[in-house]
């Protein structure tokens, strides 16, 4: 069922190659169009039948499209939205895939023109890979993806993006964008920043160990590195831009990491079991709501033996 005739999706990375994948897999556009700064980004989508079309500019890429998707770095969405907006057709619809919607949306919003709608979303859907040759159909399946509607948001634009979303097998749900950006400061924002962080620490110990640090990993810390794999200029534009709600957040954690700290120096076994026993009870909330596996390993496929 085609839902848009045309889709341009401007930057190609993990996001928007897997959207180009589901929905050809789904027949829900007429035509994909791509673009993306690099020349040789724009190369590999040609070369792998990514999109329809690959177009040198995004002024290109967007003419004549219904739906215009802006898969690029949340610091670069100012540059593109000023680019785009004289080119952008009557009746058509800007949306986004940022994990921060307040500074999108202030960057974005001044170079909407009238006649054309902009309903913000995020995709909460990824890996810690990139580029047009990491994305897949079945990326967004259980997933959710969360709409942030502005005043320059049309009840059929939002229905008409929803009803995209919901046929590439996300769930969908519309969130105020201030409360978007809290909210992803605790369930994305401040984990992948503390990641980061152990992985630095880590990284200055192997320096002093001879590389024992990372010879003999178990599972928790190769779990932090594959985290803090993920795209640097995505995740610094990120924090430069939810900078409010990801230091209240980390003052929290501060506060909760010297309670344990003294509950660890003071040996109070019962308060640390008690928090413990807590926490574990957040892991069985999110295997019962569908967004992960209890499956031994967190599901990874085991290798052969000798591969």
């Amino acid at each position: 069922m085609v839902i848009y005739n045309r889709v341009a999706l401007i930057g190609l990375g993990l996001i928007a190659s897997s959207m180009a994948h589901a929905m050809r897999a789904g027949g829900l556009a007429g035509e994909i169009v791509g673009h993306a700064k690099s020349a040789e980004t724009r190369a590999v989508a040609l070369e792998i039948g990514l999109c329809d079309r690959v177009c040198d500019t995004a002024a290109e890429a967007v003419a004549g499209a219904d739906l215009v998707v802006l898969c690029v770095p949340v610091g670069a969405m100012e540059a593109v939205a000023a680019e785009i907006g004289p080119h952008l057709a009557q009746g058509a619809c800007v949306t986004d895939v940022g994990s921060v919607k307040q500074a999108v949306i202030a960057a974005v919003a001044p170079h909407i023109p009238g006649g054309v709608a902009f309903v913000p979303g995020h995709p909460l859907a990824g890996t810690e890979h990139s580029g047009p040759r990491s994305g897949f159909a079945t990326l967004f399946q259980n997933r959710w993806c969360l709409l942030t509607p502005t005043e320059l948001s049309t009840p059929e634009a939002v229905a008409r993006l929803r009803s995209l979303w919901e046929a590439m097998g996300s769930n969908v749900d519309e969130m105020d964008p201030a409360h978007h950006d809290l909210v992803l400061a605790v369930v994305s924002h401040t984990p992948h920043l503390i990641a980061y962080t152990m992985v630095g620490v880590a990284d200055h110990l192997r320096r002093v160990s001879n590389s024992e640090v990372i010879k003999y990993s178990a599972s928790g810390f190769r779990d932090f590195t594959r985290i803090a794999a993920s795209d640097p200029v995505m995740w610094r534009d990120v924090f430069l831009t939810n900078k409010e709600a990801t230091l209240d957040i980390l003052g929290r954690f501060t506060e909760e990491l010297f309670m344990l700290q003294r509950a660890i120096r003071m040996g109070d076994g019962d308060e640390l079991h008690a928090y413990f026993t807590r926490t574990r009870a957040i892991r069985r909330g999110i295997i019962e709501a569908g967004q992960d596996t209890a499956a031994p390993d967190f599901g990874r496929v085991a290798k052969p033996s000798g591969a």
